[in-house]
């Protein structure tokens, strides 16, 4: 059956041929099962519980639109692994999200704000939160954006050690308002962010949403890994956290 989160919502994804669009329950259920990885048809069809003939032929629709594709699995030459072969660039809901809180925004930060820092940033939430109202979320493509962002100041931020490393982001975040960064933990690599500047004064959305803060945590460790991680949030001031924290651990592969 299909969640709740993915119920009703429309998904669009970005593929050779153009953008894609997916309205089916049972396409959006598959999607989230392959976005945990490659899996064969037989297991598929074991997650959503549909028969064989219903997964088989949204299987093929997709295939067809270049959203997902196969490759022959290496332990069973007879078995196909389906996996994503396209971006999935956000979601749309009949419903929406939240409450209008645009004019709140509005009010309350930027036409009281004296600083051109400030009055930027609550533009950029006022725009995020304008189309949330609208059941329009784009945390994909905020993710993607934050990871390009981190890529590029990778090289700005770069240190001889991890410690090195977290202590330049934790003085770039600083110096540009972001935020303050703390560390957790290493070993698990956790780290904390107070006044963030994405969410902080984002409505109470009930999850994590500092899609772009992930996105440029994962540029940047990815790049010091020199291999993909991949970055959790586990806490976030919008879903009535204290702080934001980032759990950053390498990408598990479809081999694995």
């Amino acid at each position: 059956m299909a969640t709740t989160e993915t119920k009703g919502r429309i998904k669009i994804f970005s593929t050779k041929n153009g953008v894609n669009i997916i309205q089916s329950p049972i396409k959006a259920q598959i999607l989230s099962i392959l976005k945990e990885g490659g899996r064969s048809g037989s297991q598929i069809v074991s997650s959503t519980k549909r028969s064989k003939s219903t997964i088989s032929a949204h299987l093929q629709d997709m295939e067809d639109a270049g959203i997902i594709d196969w490759i022959i699995d290496p332990d069973d030459r007879r078995r196909k692994i389906y996996f994503i072969n396209s971006k999935f660039l956000g979601d749309v809901s009949p419903n929406h999200e939240m409450e209008d809180h645009v004019n709140t925004i509005l009010e309350e930060y930027v036409t009281q704000s004296n600083d051109p820092f400030d009055f930027f940033r609550y533009m950029f939430r006022t725009i995020r939160v304008a189309l949330l109202d609208e059941g329009i979320n784009i945390d994909p493509i905020l993710h993607n954006a934050g990871m390009k962002v981190g890529k590029t100041f990778y090289k700005k931020l770069k240190g001889e050690s991890l410690n090195n490393l977290i202590q330049n982001i934790a003085s770039f975040w600083e110096t540009n308002n972001l935020g303050n960064i703390e560390v957790k933990s290493i070993n698990p690599l956790i780290i904390q962010a107070y006044d963030c500047f994405e969410c902080e004064d984002l409505p109470k959305l009930g999850r994590p949403a500092c899609a772009f803060d992930s996105g440029v945590l994962e540029g940047i460790f990815s790049n010091f890994f020199d291999q993909e991680v991949e970055v959790e949030e586990t806490k976030c001031y919008a879903q009535g956290d204290d702080y934001c924290q980032f759990l950053i651990k390498p990408l598990k592969t479809n081999e694995e």
